[in-house]
Order: structure tokens, then C-alpha cells, then sequence
């Protein structure tokens, strides 16, 4: 039935464009990282391949997810909605139904869909729901010669896991890297809320090591492209899924969290060299993309086009989530714009520092907690591990890139405060929010399906009885 619903959608979602007007996709993704890339000025970063691929093609600056986390990250690429209008908003949650995705629409539109390896949508996926997932990296002739394909691919050498990884499994991962290629730990650049340890730099070396790693499998990808002759007719879009694995970045409505490397390279389109400043999220790929293929964008998607002769504006501001994560509860909204950020806590009473099982294996957070304990962090440090958190956060990125300091109680930018604050009110109206939903609610109705009582009981029960705050 639900395929039937998408072909008679699709009656008014055929092709508009010849074959040759149809251009090839490869979707280039990788797990965990912020733009540290050298492209985007970062003075740690060796990452010559994708350098070069901002050089041929469009390095855009202010692109965001909309949720700091994988799987609500990844739901929203594929269908164009927002995880709190779908119901896949907590991380590890599983929806009851399928929803329409892009690639549905993009195979009724006659493209080929490759689609190897991770998915992680927060919803189980029907069989053949795309053409094969197979590696076509390695079988590159599975690709069709005859129509438009899309061909995805995602990287896991990148995410939060590897940074602690065995020093096998470490080892395995950087064995490419040239011995110049390895970071000195001693000279990294940290951010200013983390605690200058051994471990803390050990840490975001790797981190950048494995984002080098990276790189030389980013240009295994360019090369056979080359190889093939498939670079001239062919979208390339490079991004991460969300900010950096490590502690602050990863599962929280910051830029470390949120603010994603975003390259595209489209010959004869897309100006080589150019930089795009304008803001653009995640939503925005699924009908950018079903544009260029020449088909009808559904009205339920919630991005805009921002590439081709149908690019739209941009929004003044994008926004972002956090619910559950994992076992831990909280839930935070955010509202983006070219400067300010606006962060709602609807939970103050609890503290930043809340324990999740998985992201307490972090070597940086063992670190952080233990000196918290001890008392031997500074101010700025001290701010992640307060008793509890303010209501409502501001930030200016134009002067403080790291949000430690927060303007929502300065009277001279309370129209900025007041302007965000509404804006995020109009969204999560707009679109329909659910977090305001208890997620036992939304068992009960049968919007998604019960993973609290099976998988996070045990995990819930491990917890520590007194607050994570010294």
C-alpha cells in the first residue's frame, strides 16, 4: 500500500528534464566531526582531498543539522522533516510506519538508488527500499549506464567510538597516515571549556588523525569518479552528520554540536572556489536534490532548494533539537541565525552533566568529571558541570565561537533574546512538535514503538543514585 501511494504521487512527480539535463548524485558522509577541515581555516587539520574538492566546488559555511545526535540527525536527511513533526526525535527511538523518503521519490523519478551500509533512521526499512546496497565503491559497474543514479556512501572512521578505540583497532584506522601526518599532541588547539590533560589532548588528537584518515578514503571516492569519467555530470556533497563526538559537541544544540562541513562540487554549475554563507540545514538536501532531478518537491517536506535555477532564500534562522539521549532525558531547542544563538531549556532544574552510560566512556569526560569532583577546573570550565541550567541562552558567535558566555540576561540584547525566543515558539508551532509529548504518550498512540521498557531499563538501572555535580 505504501508504495502504491507513492506512485500515484509520482504521476505528478516524473521527470521534467532530459536524461543528459539529469545529473548523477554521490553523497559523500562521514560520522562525528565539525568543520575541522583545512578547507575551513582550521590550523590542525590535514585534509587534502576534500581541500581540494571545496576548491572545484562550493565550501559552505553555515550549514547545520537540525538534532546533535545520529539517528534524528539521519531521519531528517532522508525524508525532509523535521525528527519532532516525524516522531523520531529521541535518540534510539523507533517510529511505527515507515514515512515517504527521498529515495522513494528519487527511484519514481527513475534514478537508481546505491545505498551500502549505515542507515540509522530511528525507523525499520521494507525490503528493496532502495536498488542495492551493495558497495559500489568497490563494484562501481553496478551503477547503471543508462539513467541518473544516486550513490551514497558514509565513513565510520570518524565517529565518537574511534576516538577511544583499542590502540589495535587505532592503529588499523590511521595506517595510511605518513608519520608527518600524525598530530603532535602538545601543539593541538583545545577549546576553552575543556581541561588541558593528557588525555583531554590525546583525544582530539585522534580525532583529528581519524578525520585525516578520512580524507584519504573522501579521495579513493574523487579518484574513481575520475577514473570513470562521472566528475563532469555529477553532484558531489560532502558533510558530516552532525558536530564532533567529543564532550559538548555531539548531542547538544550548540555550533560543536550542530555546525557541520558542507562541500559541494557541480561542474559547470556550482562556481569553483565559491563560498556560501547563507543558512542551510539538513532538510534542505531532499528537495535540493528532487529538484535537480527534475522532480515535484512534496508539500509536506520543510526544507528549501538551495542549489539550480530554482534556489530559494534563505531562512533567517534554522533550528535544532535534543530529547532523550540514549537513557538520559532532557529536551532543548535551539533557533540559529547569521550571528545570535538562541537555546531553550525546558528542563533547568537539570544539570548539563547528566550521566549517559556510552558518552561517560569518553576519555574527556572521565577527565572533566573527575577534575570537576576534585575542584581543580576554572571558571569557564566549571560552567558544563553547573547544578543546573539557565532557562534560556544567547550567544554570540561573532565574538564568542565557543558559547561560553551567556547574553541572555544583558539588557542591551534583549530584543535579540525576545526576536529568537519567538521565532522558536513560531517553529515548533509550526512544525508541530512533539517533544512536548511525553514518549510514553507517543507508545500509546502508536506513533512509535516501546524500546524504554526493553532497551534502557538496564542501562537506567546502572545510573549513579546522587546528581553527576560535585
Amino acid at each position: 500500500m505504501r508504495y502504491l501511494l507513492l506512485a500515484l504521487v509520482a504521476l505528478g512527480c516524473g521527470s521534467r528534464l532530459t536524461a543528459a539535463e539529469r545529473p548523477n548524485i554521490v553523497l559523500i558522509g562521514t560520522e562525528d566531526i565539525s568543520p575541522n577541515l583545512g578547507c575551513y581555516g582550521d590550523p590542525d587539520a590535514i585534509t587534502p582531498n576534500l581541500d581540494r574538492l571545496a576548491s572545484q566546488g562550493a565550501r559552505f559555511t553555515r550549514c547545520f543539522t537540525h538534532a546533535p545526535v545520529c539517528a534524528p540527525s539521519r531521519s531528517g536527511l532522508i525524508t525532509g522533516v523535521y525528527p519532532t513533526t516525524l516522531g523520531t526525535h529521541h535518540m534510539r527511538s523507533k517510529l511505527a510506519k515507515v514515512p515517504p523518503m527521498l529515495v522513494d521519490y528519487l527511484r519514481q523519478a527513475g534514478y537508481f538508488v546505491a545505498w551500502p551500509g549505515k542507515t540509522d533512521f530511528n525507523f525499520d526499512l521494507p525490503k528493496g527500499w532502495v536498488d542495492t546496497t551493495e558497495n559500489w565503491t568497490q563494484k562501481p559497474d553496478i551503477l547503471p549506464k543508462d539513467r541518473p543514479w544516486l550513490a551514497y556512501i558514509n565513513f565510520l572512521v570518524t565517529h565518537e567510538s574511534q576516538v577511544r578505540a583499542t590502540p589495535e583497532q587505532y592503529a588499523k584506522n590511521i595506517a595510511r597516515l605518513k608519520p608527518e601526518e600524525r598530530r603532535d599532541r602538545s601543539k593541538l588547539k583545545l577549546p576553552p571549556y575543556f581541561p588541558d590533560t593528557p588525555a583531554v589532548r590525546e583525544c582530539v588528537g585522534k580525532y583529528h588523525d581519524n578525520i585525516t584518515a578520512m580524507d584519504y578514503l573522501v579521495g579513493d571516492v574523487l579518484k574513481l569518479l575520475d577514473e570513470k569519467k562521472w566528475a563532469g555530470n555529477t553532484v558531489v556533497i560532502f558533510f558530516g552528520d552532525h558536530g564532533w563526538g567529543l564532550t559538548r559537541g555531539k548531542r547538544w544544540c550548540y555550533d560543536s554540536g550542530t555546525r557541520v562541513p558542507f562541500l559541494v562540487r557541480w561542474p559547470g554549475k556550482v562556481e569553483a572556489g565559491s563560498v556560501r554563507e547563507d543558512l542551510t540545514c539538513f532538510l534542505d538536501i531532499a528537495p535540493t536534490l528532487l529538484t535537480l532531478a527534475g522532480a515535484k518537491v512534496p508539500e509536506h517536506m520543510q526544507g528549501r532548494v538551495f542549489l539550480g535555477e530554482k534556489t530559494q532564500p534563505a531562512p533567517k534562522y534554522v533550528f535544532s533539537c535534543r530529547d532523550r539521549m540514549d537513557e538520559t532525558y532532557d529536551r532543548i531547542r535551539s533557533a540559529r541565525g547569521e550571528r545570535f544563538r538562541y537555546v531553550k531549556n525546558f528542563h533547568p532544574e537539570l544539570p548539563y552533566a547528566q550521566y549517559i552510560n556510552y558518552a561517560d566512556e569518553m576519555p574527556v569526560m572521565k577527565d572533566w568529571r573527575r577534575l570537576a569532583f576534585e575542584g581543580k577546573l576554572d571558571k569557564t570550565q566549571m560552567l558544563f558541570f553547573a547544578r543546573t541550567k539557565p532557562p534560556e541562552e544567547l550567544y554570540d558567535l561573532q565574538t564568542d565561537p565557543y558559547e561560553v558566555n551567556n547574553l541572555a540576561g544583558a539588557a542591551e540584547h534583549q530584543a535579540t533574546l525576545k526576536e529568537m525566543r519567538s521565532a522558536l515558539e513560531k517553529w515548533m508551532a509550526d512544525t508541530k512538535d512533539l517533544g512536548e509529548l511525553p514518549e510514553t504518550e507517543l507508545i500509546k498512540r502508536g506513533l512509535v514503538k516501546d524500546v524504554l521498557s526493553t532497551e534502557y531499563e538496564e542501562r537506567i538501572k546502572l545510573h549513579p543514585k546522587t546528581p553527576p555535580i560535585p
